[in-house]
């Protein structure tokens, strides 16, 4: 298997997440020592947050395109962008590269699917919330009618994400603010909920609503470990389709 390529530190907190449970589903696939063949290129968030308020997302992609060209240099076979936010660039970054770039939408909305949902809340950055990129993705290549959070809500779950997720700050006050936000939109007809920022898997999870939850980083690393054919899962559908084309 060749190794997967992450372009990771946005934020690091979540990366590392993804490493850990990419390490632990192949020992938990093929056993004994083995672990996950892993090259991470991790940026500067910093830098990169600077560009998303700026609205540099030329820049942007053209800094994580040259990531992915390195990784696929260095041998990657499949390359994931471990944020949801930065799959606005996704095309672009696919367009520099000649091996697979696995979306996180594509992933996430086959999963919701593949559950027999319709109409998911979508919790993330605002970018990913109020942007077309990710919701019309969702939508036109899914058939899902993704349901999101009032203005407030929107503005506290960004909040929350920068000022404290991203800085390795749980609060419990903000895990409760969640758990509120998640039942409003479940009064409001949603059927299941996306955690569309891979640092919300941090605060909550499966265990703060009786409701699916998907949680796209999880989901976005499984798939990788799929797509590389290190083992089948089962129930799991072959994604390899899911790759940007």
């Amino acid at each position: 298997m060749k190794p997967i390529g992450l372009i990771g530190g946005m934020s690091w907190e979540s990366t590392a997440v993804y490493y850990r449970h990419l390490n632990e589903q192949v020992r938990r696939r093929l056993g004994g020592l083995h672990s996950a063949d892993i090259l991470l290129r991790s940026f500067d968030f910093a830098r990169i947050v600077d560009l998303q308020t700026r609205g540099a997302w030329t820049q942007a992609a053209a800094e994580l395109a040259d990531a992915a060209g390195a990784l696929e240099a260095a041998g990657a076979g499949v390359i994931l962008i471990c944020t949801n936010t930065m799959h606005k660039v996704a095309a672009e970054v696919q367009a520099a590269i000649g091996i697979p770039l696995l979306h996180i939408a594509d992933t996430t909305g086959a999963a919701v699917v593949a559950a027999g949902c319709r109409r998911p809340l979508l919790l993330a950055t605002r970018y990913t919330m109020e942007q077309t990129f990710y919701v019309d993705r969702l939508t036109s290549r899914h058939g899902l009618a993704p349901l999101l959070p009032d203005a407030a809500e929107r503005a506290i779950v960004h909040g929350v994400i920068f000022d404290e997720l991203c800085q390795g700050i749980l609060r419990e006050d903000s895990r409760t603010a969640f758990r509120a936000i998640m039942e409003q939109g479940r009064r409001n007809g949603a059927d299941s909920v996306i955690l569309g920022c891979t640092e919300i898997g941090l605060l909550v999870g499966p265990s703060d609503i009786d409701l699916p939850v998907f949680d796209s980083t999880l989901l976005h690393a499984d798939a990788a470990l799929d797509l590389m054919s290190v083992d089948e899962v089962e129930g799991m559908p072959a994604l390899r389709s899911l790759a940007l084309g």
